[in-house]
């Protein structure tokens, strides 16, 4: 079976598969053609997010066995129409989930702690500590959004500091942690002092976060979104921050971010309010690019490719 990586995987993946018989080829980096000509004579792809296999694609890939993303998020990828063709989606969402998780975290006690501006000032000659003065997590309730893999992996990271936990997925029917407790989203509207997104972008996520949504909080919360930069609308969330709904936001990942998410580019106004709000903490879209995960990531592929089009299968 002839695989080709369209984007680039850890080292991992392609030695797992060939020490398992597969024949992996990579596509070249500045490859510039049309991708379903380069697919011709291949069984399977390994990409992460440099094409869009949507369903006009996936209709000139009549001999594709499977699409393997690098990764968690399947947006880039008509699941639902490749699947109907034949083509078995495969992804590694538990790869990354520890690493969001911990991302996640640890945005949350910055923004408490008032870390990064606490860090920049000191760096200036500024001895602030009243001004700093932080808050602690313990006996807040925490809202996740999504209990999936990585807003699972999330409640466990908060287990040992004795908050509440609420959580909301419509897709899921219950959970088999005893310090969450699963809700309807007026609860977490009603209660939450800190919120964390774990939704896949769908058309149902899509602009989720919006003026609405923020206005519909009974008191002022802090926001973490390590999910999608199209789950939330930028503007509506600097506009919820500048009332004081919002009182402080952690984002690795944002609205205008570009299909691959190397880079991102915004109206040069909203760029300059992002770039000048204290109360937003900002990383480029790194909460599952850890070293670790990385690994993990393609030691899952692996065993998935395996299991379904191995040899002995």
């Amino acid at each position: 079976m002839k695989i080709l990586f369209a984007d680039t995987a850890h080292a991992a993946l392609k030695k797992g598969l060939q020490a398992a018989g597969f024949m992996c080829s990579d596509l070249d980096s500045d490859y510039a053609g049309p991708i379903a000509e380069a697919l011709k004579g291949y069984d399977g792809v390994v990409i992460r997010s440099r094409f869009k296999f949507d369903r006009e694609l996936l209709e000139q890939l009549s001999g594709l066995k499977f699409i393997a993303r690098v990764g968690a998020g399947m947006e880039n990828i008509d699941v639902t129409f490749a699947e109907s063709q034949g083509i078995v989606c495969l992804h590694a969402p538990e790869g990354n989930r520890n690493a969001v998780a911990e991302h996640a975290l640890g945005m949350l006690l910055a923004m408490l702690n008032h870390l990064c501006r606490a860090n920049r000032e000191v760096r200036e000659g500024k001895w602030i500590r009243e001004g700093n003065r932080g808050e602690e997590l313990e006996g807040k309730t925490v809202g996740i959004i999504g209990f999936g893999n990585t807003g699972s992996s999330f409640a466990r990271k908060l287990k040992g500091f004795d908050v509440k936990i609420l959580a909301h997925d419509p897709y899921v029917k219950q959970v088999d942690n005893a310090d969450v407790e699963l809700v309807d989203m007026s609860r977490i509207f009603a209660e939450a002092d800190v919120v964390s997104l774990h939704v896949p972008l769908t058309p149902e996520t899509h602009s989720l976060v919006n003026s609405k949504w923020l206005s519909s909080f009974h008191k002022p919360f802090r926001l973490i979104n390590t999910a999608r930069g199209k789950c939330l609308v930028t503007q509506d969330l600097i506009a919820s921050i500048e009332s004081g709904q919002v009182i402080s936001a952690a984002l690795d990942v944002l609205e205008f971010e570009s299909l691959s998410f190397e880079h991102f580019e915004l109206h040069q106004d909203l760029l300059e309010k992002l770039k000048n709000e204290e109360r937003l903490l900002l990383s480029p879209h790194i909460a599952g690019w850890t070293i670790q995960s990385n690994i993990k990531m393609a030691e899952i592929l692996v065993q998935k490719i395996v299991s379904r089009f191995g040899s002995n299968n």
